[in-house]
């Protein structure tokens, strides 16, 4: 005999939503990339499976240790030049002034610091500053850096990082009004070093941000820039460039947010990959807020696979919610070696191999002509040709 009930069977026979668990039915999707759940409290976030949005293509189990661990908020070594800094307790006014984290790991970081490297940048002239960081070893560290530019002020950061590394951290910039500032954030990792970071952004009122991540070291390796353009007539550059070898994982996760009237943006990402199990992950979101009219936006992504065994996720996304805009778009692609491009470059006595270097170095080198730095520039050059296993 069967016995009617009132319950309503859950879909394929599950109770809960298939892609989030949510067994109140009050509790609805997050619709706008904006409306993500923020806090500095990593237990007011979820426990992370591996099987949520912004984590199922991350490997989880390899960086377990910086999402949930404890870790070693004290200072670290640092090598500065043409700067002083300081370090500013957690409670000093510049922390938290460019964002909140949005995910467990970046929470988890925030609330196990002790100390802020806090960097300032002020005056008419262009100041130039480079940080070295290395030496932090194999126990999980949490690390927190805040870097403002003044109202009218320039400035060009470098937050190079290199050696052995179990890292979470955050980054906050502020870019304050007419101000104009370059951060580089470029990693070298050792094979065998995991790091997280999230960084965070506010650009104000005619003021602009250029915001550039070189991977190109390390074994899992995740940077989420997070930048507002919360300013009217603000802008900004958000540039990526990784070369993932065998076994390496490098992923970035991009917001751009278009807060404020006549903003422009730009993300440009390109990436290589070589060897078996190299893996890349890029997710760009751009968001025009509905009072971001006349907004000029545009975001791409292209990866250059140089050998099977490979594999890069590549996923952009675009929210509007104005109809009074300039422009905007998105972009993506995937592809081997230009054939033709290579037939060509060895039909005029350029062997295979060194026509393979120059077509991978022209295609990353869009994005390190922008880094405004003629010695870095060189080096990086120099590192993608050593990547590819050549000499320049």
């Amino acid at each position: 005999m069967s016995i009617a009930t009132t319950e309503t069977p859950g879909q394929h026979g599950a109770k809960a939503h298939s892609d989030g668990g949510w067994d109140d039915t009050s509790v609805v999707p997050v619709q706008t990339r904006s409306e993500r759940f923020t806090s500095t409290d990593p237990t007011a976030f979820p426990a992370v499976t591996g099987q949520e949005v912004d984590w199922k293509l991350t490997p989880v189990s390899t960086v377990r240790a910086l999402i949930d661990g404890e870790l070693d908020g004290s200072r670290y070594e640092l090598d500065g030049r043409g700067a002083t800094v300081e370090w500013v307790d957690m409670v000093d006014g510049r922390v938290g002034s460019a964002g909140t984290p949005e995910d467990r790991a970046s929470a988890n970081a925030w609330s196990a610091t002790q100390k802020a490297l806090a960097i300032t940048i002020a005056g008419d002239e262009r100041v130039a500053l480079g940080f070295d960081r290395s030496g932090f070893g194999a126990t999980p560290r949490a690390a927190h850096t805040v870097i403002t530019a003044e109202p009218n002020s320039r400035g060009h950061v470098v937050l190079r990082s290199t050696g052995a590394v179990q890292l979470a951290e955050n980054v906050e910039i502020v870019v304050k009004d007419g101000a104009n500032l370059t951060v580089v954030s470029l990693q070298e990792w050792d094979d065998d070093a995991h790091h997280l970071a999230s960084h965070f952004a506010q650009v104000g009122r005619d003021a602009s941000l250029t915001h550039i991540v070189v991977s190109l070291g390390g074994g899992v390796v995740r940077v989420n820039p997070s930048v507002h353009l919360s300013g009217e007539g603000s802008s900004g550059d958000l540039l990526g460039l990784y070369f993932a070898d065998a076994g390496q994982h490098l992923e970035q996760r991009v917001y751009l947010h278009h807060q404020a009237a006549n903003t422009i943006g730009r993300v440009n990402y390109k990436g290589a990959l070589q060897g078996v199990g190299a893996r890349t992950v890029w997710v760009g979101d751009v968001l025009i807020g509905r009072d971001a009219t006349a907004t000029d936006s545009y975001e791409q992504n292209r990866n250059l696979v140089l050998s099977e065994g490979t594999r890069a996720d590549s996923i952009p996304n675009l929210e509007i919610e104005t109809g009074d805009i300039l422009g905007a778009g998105h972009a993506s692609a995937t592809g081997r070696f230009d054939d033709e491009q290579l037939f060509y470059l060895q039909a005029r006595g350029i062997t295979e191999p060194e026509a393979r270097r120059l077509v991978v170095i022209g295609f990353l080198a869009e994005i390190v002509q922008k880094i405004d730095d003629d010695a870095l520039e060189s080096y990086l050059i120099e590192r993608i040709v050593a990547e590819l296993g050549g000499t320049a």
